[in-house]
């Protein structure tokens, strides 16, 4: 019956940004109250209404119990507490100030979770009414083409232009429309596959960050992310090789990827971060960065110039979002409403040309 009911906490339940929020934030405050610290993970467990990560916290109580760190008993649990999570909770355990590494981890997660509702929120109208815009027209051109072709065609009228491309269209869906949405999904499909291969990913990746627009948006995104998540770990005592090394593998966007793999190379040669991004192409990387991290390594401190940076781009992504919708809006209905007129134009023609035949 347990092991049952664990695998439908698999299934049906994950983990939530939200989750390890809360957990962070509720750990580091019963901690500086001076709880120990399987009490006070038991506490949270007990306070926890998600199945799957009850489960998780269960088990770190059992690993803690038995004499092991926080950081290897949350490790148990790669897909739920990340490389950059892990890091800060072992150099805090080190350091002797985990309580303080949880209040900076909880701080940047809940900057994290505000971050990613801002841009969900602002992607939420243009995904509804493309999802609409599909439905709707997928319908019609299943069910209520077919039925004008076979009316149209029995008019004893000349049909316009409009009409008898519509009437071209309208028989395609009669003879082959389920195997052309078909079509159109199976070759969704394939291009999902095709993006993840390791040949096209790198390349994909790129597109997505030259996109006129959404391009500047996503660069913006992932640098509030890398910057944040930098000047986090560097305030936290991570050194700027292991701080380097732990975001590349937290981020996910191959270019930058890359780009933090250079740049840990280049450190580890005694090279500075700022003389590196002059000296090599960093074509995703606004000229603000090096210019500041100039100033930060400077003056001592990086740590800051980061969560700077992560705020600027952050304050960057939000303005772009409060523009999206009003700047998708009108193209949007734009297109639509041609769409809805040529149709209507299509359908009423032949119609006014038939009625207008018989008053004569």
């Amino acid at each position: 019956m347990n092991k049952l009911l664990s695998i439908l906490n698999k299934l049906l339940f994950k983990v939530t940004l939200l989750d390890k929020m809360l957990f962070t934030k509720h750990l580091s405050v019963m901690l500086k109250s001076g709880i120990p610290l399987d009490e006070a993970v038991i506490s949270i467990r007990d306070q926890t209404k998600n199945p799957k990560f009850k489960e998780v916290l269960t088990d770190v109580v059992k690993e803690i119990q038995n004499g092991q760190p926080l950081e290897k008993a949350l490790s148990r649990y790669p897909k739920v507490f990340d490389k950059l999570y892990l890091s800060l909770v072992a150099v805090g355990e080190k350091a002797g100030k985990l309580e303080e590494n949880l209040e900076y981890l909880g701080s940047q997660q809940r900057k994290t979770y505000e971050f990613n509702k801002k841009v969900s929120g602002a992607m939420l109208y243009p995904k509804l009414v493309l999802a609409a815009s599909f439905i709707m027209g997928g319908s019609m051109a299943l069910f209520v083409l077919p039925q004008l072709f076979d009316l149209f065609t029995s008019l004893d009228v000349t049909l316009p232009l409009s009409t008898k491309i519509l009437l071209f269209v309208a028989n395609l869906m009669k003879h082959y429309g389920f195997f052309i949405i078909g079509g159109i999904i199976a070759t969704g499909g394939v291009f999902s596959l095709l993006i993840r291969t390791k040949a096209i990913k790198p390349e994909w990746h790129k597109v997505i960050l030259s996109f006129p627009k959404f391009g500047e948006l996503n660069q913006n995104v992932e640098l509030t992310n890398i910057c944040r998540n930098l000047g986090i770990m560097l305030k936290s005592g991570l050194t700027i090789t292991t701080a380097l090394e732990t975001q590349k593998d937290a981020t996910e966007n191959l270019v930058y990827k890359n780009y933090l793999e250079r740049l840990k190379l280049a450190i580890e040669k005694g090279k500075k971060l700022s003389d590196e991004m002059i000296s090599q192409k960093f074509s995703y990387i606004p000229s603000i960065v090096p210019k500041m991290i100039s100033v930060g390594e400077g003056t001592g401190k990086l740590d800051e110039v980061f969560i700077y940076l992560g705020d600027f781009f952050e304050e960057e992504v939000d303005d772009a979002t409060k523009n999206l919708s009003s700047t998708l809006e009108p193209i949007l209905l734009l297109v639509i409403g041609a769409v809805v007129a040529f149709m209507a134009l299509a359908i009423i023609s032949p119609i006014y040309q038939l009625t207008g035949g018989i008053k004569r």
